[in-house]
């Protein structure tokens, strides 16, 4: 899979420009990654949405991803949508100080990185829990996750 898919429409309910990221909300690794973006991400460059709101079954069926049993992280912006270790790279490029650094892994064959993804992915409700339900963004975090009508 090439780094980015890229779609023949840009995604809908993003503004030029605008990064979002689709994460599992039920999956305490995803939460916890959620959390470390909004935490990291001075400059507010990249919104959120979970991949169980209506605002993100939009966007994965605008990519082509599957709506249900989702095992990855995507980042779309424009008409772009990276999935799986190019979705890590891709936020951690948009990071300030020294985080775009660990793009030095991608020397790593995309092969061997998904496959490393795909083990984590596939085991990290065992791994790290599962929430019962989709957890709510606190109110000073509400403003970074995507909103408005699929």
């Amino acid at each position: 899979m090439p780094a980015a898919l890229k779609r023949p429409t840009p995604a809908p309910l993003l503004a030029p420009g605008e990064t979002v990221l689709l994460f599992d909300g039920v999956c305490k690794l995803c939460n916890g990654w959620a959390k470390f973006v909004i935490r990291h991400d001075r400059h507010q460059r990249i919104r959120l949405a979970t991949v169980q709101s209506a605002q993100g079954q939009a966007l994965l069926a605008w990519a082509g991803l599957p709506l249900t049993a989702f095992d990855t992280i995507a980042v779309i912006r424009d008409q772009n949508c990276w999935v799986r270790s190019a979705a890590f790279f891709e936020i951690t490029r948009q990071l300030p100080g020294a985080w775009p650094l660990l793009r030095v892994l991608r020397i790593c064959p995309q092969g061997l990185r998904d496959w490393l993804y795909d083990r984590v992915a596939l085991n990290r409700y065992r791994l790290f829990g599962k929430h019962d339900q989709c957890l709510l963004p606190s109110p000073d975090h509400q403003r970074r996750f995507l909103q408005g009508q699929p």
